[in-house]
């Protein structure tokens, strides 16, 4: 398997994309989300176990714990969640995920959340062009949405697939002897890989 400067380059390309998309969301989010959204939100996650449910919940209807997790991201950017908040809602996420599982062995059906971003980005886009602020922020929130998911489908493209390609991660045997330093090492690998792979 070859990984050169090209393929690096689109696999930054894509987590820019990404990033960006979660930046317009957020932003557009942070200037609709009143009062009353703030209110919703933390009543739902009042508590971990309220926090767990409601990440359940969503990842079942969405089918998708990337899709919930990103969501959940933008939410505590966006300072409508608490960090603490959130992590009930990310392991819900987590859990919800074994029950999409069940849908599809039992449905036989998958619902991709990525179906839906170019959709998205075209009710976005011209309400972004609208002179009323509230439409043009609500624009930018559909836009946002589109390209990030936009951004996390080219992001699952371009990272080399290591599940058939095991040398990718081959070098890392020779720092398994180096004790504590070996475990912070792998750490980071680990930390480093769940973000670029989701």
């Amino acid at each position: 398997m070859e990984f050169g400067v090209f393929e690096l380059l689109k696999l930054i390309g894509a987590l820019g994309f990404f990033i960006f998309g979660m930046k317009i969301m957020s932003d557009g989010i942070q200037k609709v989300a009143g009062s009353k959204m703030r209110s919703i939100l933390s009543k739902m996650t009042s508590n971990r176990f309220l926090g767990i449910i409601t990440g359940f919940l969503i990842t079942a209807l969405l089918q998708s714990s990337s899709a919930t997790t990103v969501m959940i991201v933008s939410f505590v950017n966006a300072g409508l969640l608490t960090f603490v908040q959130s992590i009930g809602v990310v392991m819900g996420a987590n859990i919800g995920t074994t029950l999409t599982g069940w849908l599809v062995s039992i449905f036989g059906f998958k619902f991709k959340i990525t179906a839906i971003a170019l959709p998205s980005v075209g009710i976005g886009l011209p309400l972004i062009f609208s002179k009323i602020t509230k439409r043009k922020n609500i624009g930018e929130v559909f836009v946002g949405f589109g390209l990030l998911f936009l951004g996390l489908k080219f992001l699952k493209e371009s990272v080399p697939n290591i599940k058939d390609n095991p040398e990718v991660l081959e070098f890392l045997t020779s720092y398994t002897d180096l004790g504590i330093i070996s475990l912070f090492i792998f750490i980071g690998v680990g930390v480093i890989l769940t973000i670029v792979v989701q």
